[in-house]
């Protein structure tokens, strides 16, 4: 017996991301696996919204954590011109996805924090409320239409083309990209994302362990993150200062202020 199927065309959204994930095949990337306790910033943002209803953006709080451990070392965020040059940003934009809802449906858009590093967490959080609220349209929405419409070889050779121009490659996707894959399901697990930025932080789930804590056993939450970083530009052990420094922003609620 014949099984029936069903042909359908390949969608030409889909396109750009086959086209990023070629071109992120040609980094040299590194990964680091990080267990993050968050039991106090989660805390600190759970008593606020029941003390006054408000409910906090933890992506905006991750966000905020990253600008400040990016700014010690301007080389996480670097990108090599077509001189094979560093170029190095003064400000950290984080790409990053937030999820909006509309007509019923949820649904995640690329948005862009610029100089997250200068930004309060409350800043953050309102400009991540501010585009789920009324999402900014993308002035490059009709050429990015008509890009997906070119042959793939000649997408492709755009596209490296365009990374050999720091600036315009800040301007269009920034300098750090923040993937929060843990807001679509629950528990713990790790996520590795494509190494398109120099940096690259997923955060994926949280899951409860026991830990001891000042010589008691007592239930933490812990926070999954991959770090991945552009290893022809980026070292070891500033990667590793990066990762311990991240690790301390986090845990330590402090990016928070006084909410």
């Amino acid at each position: 017996m014949e099984d029936n199927y069903t042909v359908l065309p390949f969608p030409r959204a889909r396109r750009l991301i086959t086209d990023i994930g070629w071109l992120s095949r040609q980094r040299n990337a590194i990964h680091g696996l990080l267990e993050i306790d968050v039991t106090r910033p989660r805390h600190l943002i759970h008593a606020h919204r029941k003390r006054t209803g408000e409910k906090l953006s933890f992506t905006a709080y991750l966000a905020a954590c990253t600008g400040r451990a990016v700014e010690s070392n301007r080389h996480l965020h670097a990108y090599r011109d077509w001189l094979g040059r560093l170029v190095l940003f003064d400000n950290v934009d984080i790409a990053t996805m937030i999820e909006i809802e509309r007509h019923g449906k949820r649904f995640p858009i690329g948005h862009i924090i610029r100089a997250a590093d200068k930004k309060s967490f409350r800043q953050i959080h309102a400009e991540i409320r501010e585009v789920q609220a009324k999402p900014v349209e993308d002035q490059e929405a009709g050429r990015l239409f008509a890009f997906r419409r070119l042959p793939g070889f000649l997408r492709r050779f755009l596209l490296w083309l365009l990374e050999r121009d720091p600036q315009r490659v800040k301007r269009l996707k920034g300098t750090v990209l923040l993937t929060a894959v843990g807001m679509f399901g629950q528990g713990g697990g790790w996520g590795i994302g494509l190494p398109s930025h120099t940096l690259g932080i997923t955060a994926g789930g949280i899951s409860e362990k026991p830990a001891i804590v000042e010589g008691c056993i007592e239930p933490r939450e812990y926070l999954n993150v991959t770090l991945s970083f552009d290893h022809d530009i980026v070292d070891g052990a500033p990667a590793a200062r990066f990762a311990q420094r991240f690790r301390e922003l986090v845990e330590s609620g402090d990016a928070l202020g006084d909410i």
